[in-house]
């Protein structure tokens, strides 16, 4: 179980280092687009596999790499967002609760059964991402305010899906390296266009700080990935228990490092929302 404990670890600090960016004012999507490349790079020095890039087309992952690249980016600048406008805790939860997504995909792809136990669960997991997305100095919540963490919960939930669907059925177990790195280069070069779009236009400001935080970011970035699709590997474990567990102990994480370390302040009802957050996780596992 190290290769789950190591996913969470990194994918916290993925939180942490988003709200670092944004403390410091760091170009965010410039750091987001290096932070691919680095990703990338690493994910290549870490294949066995010869590389062959006229070959990757023919791969049957190709097209779902090429899928996946075009939502890490977006939903890797909605996290950003998320983290740097509502917190860590409201960032983590809203992504990390998506694990209804892939279960509810599994009912219909692998024929699982929905029982009470687990469609409760589903609907506290909604009510989590409500409550812990109300802004504590207003106690209400707006649509402006809403949007970000609704679009990261639908995204992680698509990404984990379709990472999971993929490393079921078109990815050998020796072939992760490359399929995480393919991914990190489609979104690196769809950054890079909108990167010379700016360009063009004039509106582009070069951060030399983002190279230095993308770096980072994208080696902690490839880890994150690379080990939940090994800890997914482990036959011992259901998919929906790992990701279950992987889920929640980085909402507990990230929301006590955002408490310890940010001075985040969390509402009452924000602290429900964490609260039923963990009892849907605790419901889904055990249904």
């Amino acid at each position: 179980m190290i290769y789950l404990l190591l996913s969470i670890l990194a994918s916290t600090l993925i939180f942490v280092i988003f709200n670092l960016i944004g403390k410091y004012k760091i170009n965010t999507l410039q750091a987001i687009v290096f932070n691919y490349f680095a990703a990338c790079i690493t994910g290549v020095l870490n294949t066995n596999t010869a590389l062959k890039p006229l070959e990757l087309v023919n791969q049957q992952w190709f097209f779902g790499a090429v899928f996946l690249g075009f939502l890490f980016i977006a939903i890797f600048n909605v996290m950003a967002l998320t983290a740097q406008r509502h917190g860590l805790s409201v960032a983590s939860v809203a992504s990390k609760m998506s694990v209804v997504i892939p279960i509810v995909f599994g009912l219909y792809v692998y024929q699982e059964n929905l029982g009470w136990q687990k469609g409760i669960g589903i609907f506290l997991a909604l009510i989590a991402v409500y409550l812990t997305s109300i802004k504590a100095r207003t106690g209400t919540i707006r649509l402006k305010n809403l949007w970000l963490p609704i679009v990261l919960f639908l995204g992680s939930g698509i990404i984990d899906t379709t990472i999971k669907y993929l490393e079921t059925r078109y990815i050998p177990n020796d072939g992760i390296p490359l399929f995480s790195a393919t991914i990190f280069f489609i979104a690196g070069c769809i950054g890079v266009t909108i990167l010379t779009t700016k360009a063009l236009q004039k509106t582009l400001v070069f951060d030399l700080r983002s190279v230095f935080a993308g770096l980072l970011l994208g080696i902690v970035n490839y880890y994150s990935i690379f080990m939940l699709l090994k800890a997914l590997q482990f036959k011992n474990f259901e998919s929906s228990t790992i990701f279950t567990i992987n889920n929640v102990a980085i909402v507990m994480l990230s929301t006590l490092i955002g408490l310890a370390f940010f001075k985040e302040k969390l509402s009452i009802k924000n602290c429900s929302g964490i609260i039923i957050a963990v009892i849907s996780i605790v419901l889904i596992t055990l249904s």
